[in-house]
């Protein structure tokens, strides 16, 4: 009679207490000062699936997909929203979400989610805690417009208009100081010209000769 209750207990399949599951751990903040974040998704899994997909959610209520991943052991595949530019990597137990051009305005929770595709059965992680991704407003630097002029000859250029500008002052300061001699001169030419009295212009004598003194004369008459 035992025997029987052994036989009949080998034939009783034994229950499979291990329920495949997949966690997945995310960091809780990320700051993206430069439009590009990475996203790292570690997990774990306790099946046997060979067929996987990942993929990275958007919002409270993960409305949006942002862009997913989907492997087999010798071959992955990436998809991506039109509105974000990201690219999914597999690596072993994770799965990174590079991220790139972000905008302040895409600035949220996002969530990863990893699900085992095939083989049955089916299994997905539970939903995370997620991660903030807080994308900072780029100031916009506004620069000044660079002369197109190259520096040697805007040197050059700066180098001859001095010159030029020297060699006109030099000349007008040589010119201004010959017409002033020019003007000296004349001027004792005409202070040594001699002039005869004005009473004696109609007796013939010429402009330039000296006035006689007739008084010397007069002391010699009787």
């Amino acid at each position: 009679m035992l025997l029987g209750v052994l036989v009949v207990l080998c034939f009783i399949p034994a229950a499979d207490v291990t329920e495949n599951k997949i966690l997945v751990a995310q960091s809780p903040l990320l700051i993206v000062n430069n439009k590009n974040a990475t996203l790292v998704c570690n997990y774990t899994y306790n099946g046997t699936a060979e067929e996987f997909r990942a993929s990275l959610h958007k919002g409270t209520d993960s409305a949006v997909e942002v862009c997913s991943i989907s492997w087999k052991t010798t071959k992955n595949s990436s998809n991506s929203n039109e509105e974000f530019n990201c690219q999914g990597i597999h690596d072993k137990d994770k799965v990174i979400f590079n991220l790139w051009n972000m905008s302040a305005n895409q600035t949220d929770i996002y969530f990863c989610k990893i699900e085992a595709m095939y083989p049955p059965p089916y299994v997905y992680n539970e939903k995370s805690n997620g991660t903030v991704i807080h994308v900072k407003e780029t100031l916009i630097q506004i620069q000044e417009p660079q002369s197109t002029i190259p520096l040697w000859i805007m040197v050059t250029m700066t180098g001859v208009l001095g010159f030029y500008s020297m060699l006109i002052t030099a000349v007008f300061i040589d010119y201004w100081q010959k017409s002033k001699k020019n003007m000296y001169h004349q001027s004792d030419y005409m202070n040594m010209t001699p002039r005869h009295p004005p009473y004696q212009k109609n007796k013939g004598y010429p402009s330039y000769a000296p006035t006689r003194d007739y008084t010397a004369y007069r002391s010699w008459q009787p």
